[in-house]
């Protein structure tokens, strides 16, 4: 086995967007059986306004039902404001942080109401946050690879972008296609050129995609030299804030037949990513 990659699980990217509520109990079973994986990290709630995602209105519950004691797995919340960050690090059990950061305007006063000038100051809170707290801070730049809003968008801006989170202190960047844009070549011109040029930033593929164009750009990122990897099984869910013909997160069955064929160690163990796939399927197949 070689080049050693992490895959972050996101059940609530898979659950967020979904309109009937799924019982509590029912997302801790789910998370659960996740947790048993291997995974590097599970993205399983956030600490954001109920209004806004209804779905994730329980996290602290569902975290109050969730066994730790034999895993080695992470636990990333997200949250989009410094209230949520405080409650977030209220819990001794989280241990990342995962701000939504989007260079596009529109996007960013869509997705937490607040401008990219805002943002900024919110990130630089949360950072300190993370440090005074030991959190690792997970910030995604969200229209990473395309902008569909009328805002500008090319690679210089997120070299641009790049340049100045590294400034803030960011260590941690997940570039995210958020509405399924990228190809193989725009994801591989962008993380060929940017990981060089910050070795201390560790970077992420958060890309959504069809089934039929997963391997395509799982390949561009890893051949590129990225070796941390967001996905969801069976591609379940997406962004609810982005537009209505959503594309879904990358099929985590898809990044395990890559990196299994490819030889790359992943940590994860078969027999539990099956039964987790189960669990998967039994919580979507009721909804």
């Amino acid at each position: 086995m070689k080049s050693a990659v992490k895959i972050i699980e996101c059940p609530r990217d898979a659950l967020q967007g979904i309109k009937t509520f799924v019982p509590t109990e029912a997302k801790a079973s789910y998370i659960n059986a996740l947790l048993r994986v291997g995974f590097d990290t599970i993205d399983f709630g956030s600490f954001v306004a109920p209004k806004a995602i209804p779905q994730m209105r329980d996290t602290a519950a569902v975290l109050s039902l969730l066994d730790l004691s034999e895993t080695n797995s992470k636990l990333l919340a997200i949250v989009a404001n410094e209230r949520g960050a405080r409650e977030a690090c209220e819990f001794e059990e989280i241990n990342c942080l995962g701000f939504p950061f989007s260079i596009s305007e529109n996007f960013q006063m869509r997705n937490t109401h607040k401008t990219i000038a805002q943002s900024v100051k919110v990130l630089d809170a949360i950072l300190n946050m993370g440090v005074q707290k030991n959190k690792e801070v997970v910030t995604y730049m969200s229209m990473g690879f395309g902008n569909p809003y009328g805002n500008p968008w090319n690679v210089d801006i997120v070299g641009e972008w790049t340049e100045r989170l590294s400034k803030m202190g960011v260590k941690t960047l997940s570039l995210s296609d958020t509405i399924g844009c990228a190809t193989p070549e725009s994801i591989q011109f962008l993380f060929s050129n940017l990981i060089p040029q910050y070795s201390h930033i560790e970077f992420g593929a958060h890309l959504h995609t069809t089934y039929a164009t997963a391997i395509s750009k799982i390949e561009a990122a890893f051949i590129a030299g990225c070796r941390r990897f967001d996905g969801a099984i069976k591609g379940f869910g997406g962004c609810p804030m982005a537009k209505d013909e959503l594309t879904g997160n990358m099929p985590t069955e898809k990044l395990l037949s890559y990196f299994t064929t490819k030889r790359i160690q992943n940590n994860t163990k078969a027999m539990s990513f099956e039964s987790a796939y189960n669990s998967a399927l039994q919580v979507f197949d009721a909804l």
